[in-house]
This record gives C-alpha cells, sequence and structure tokens, in this order.
C-alpha cells in the first residue's frame, strides 16, 4: 500500500488539461495533478526555477461545463520529462480567490468521493 505524504489531497485529470501562463498569453504545458495547495505542470514550454507566475486553466463540473481557475503560483522545482522539450514542474500555490480555491477542494474531492 502506498502512503500518501501530502498534506493535501490530489487529483490527475483524466483528459488534457492545457495551462496558460496569464502575463505572456500563452500556453506552456497541461495540467498534470492539482490540490486546493499546489499542482504539478507537464510543461512544453521553458521555465525558471524559483520564479512566480501567474497560470490559468480550466476544471470541469460534472456536466461538464469549464471553470476557469487563476493562480499565482511559485516554481519550486523542474526535472525532465521523459518526453523531448518536456519538463515535470512543481507549483506551489501562493493567492487564489475563495471562490477559485473552493472550486479547487470541490473537484479534487469529486474523485476522492
Amino acid at each position: 500500500m502506498i502512503h500518501e505524504a501530502r498534506r493535501s489531497p490530489r487529483r490527475q485529470p483524466t483528459a488534457s488539461i492545457p495551462v496558460t501562463d496569464f502575463m505572456a498569453e500563452t500556453g506552456i504545458g497541461r495540467l498534470g495533478n492539482v490540490s486546493e495547495t499546489g499542482m504539478l505542470l507537464l510543461a512544453s514550454a521553458p521555465l525558471t526555477e524559483d520564479a512566480l507566475y501567474q497560470l490559468s486553466f480550466s476544471l470541469p463540473d460534472r456536466q461538464g461545463r469549464e471553470h476557469p481557475i487563476a493562480v499565482g503560483v511559485h516554481l519550486l522545482w523542474v526535472e525532465e520529462a521523459h518526453a523531448p522539450g518536456q519538463h515535470w514542474a512543481g507549483f506551489r500555490f501562493l493567492t487564489v480567490s475563495d471562490e477559485h480555491r473552493e472550486r479547487l477542494r470541490d473537484w479534487v474531492a469529486d474523485a476522492q468521493a
């Protein structure tokens, strides 16, 4: 049995969820997993370790409607992925509106139910 050491439960999306750098207005990768406190990104764009970013992505509800999420993040680490030109990147959320945090919490909890 695998013991999950993270404080917040995470959910891995079943479909590809693109992530956009809000400031550069460009796609930087896709969501690997997310919790209410952070996220894993499969990055297809170069990222600077220990930098701050404003990111956005959308999460589907149970009816399939997309809900935008905007977060201010701190890039904690980056490591090479198996595919050329891609990297795994771990982010900690610094700023998330109460509404978006609740939406994140609900989306993650839906996978636990």
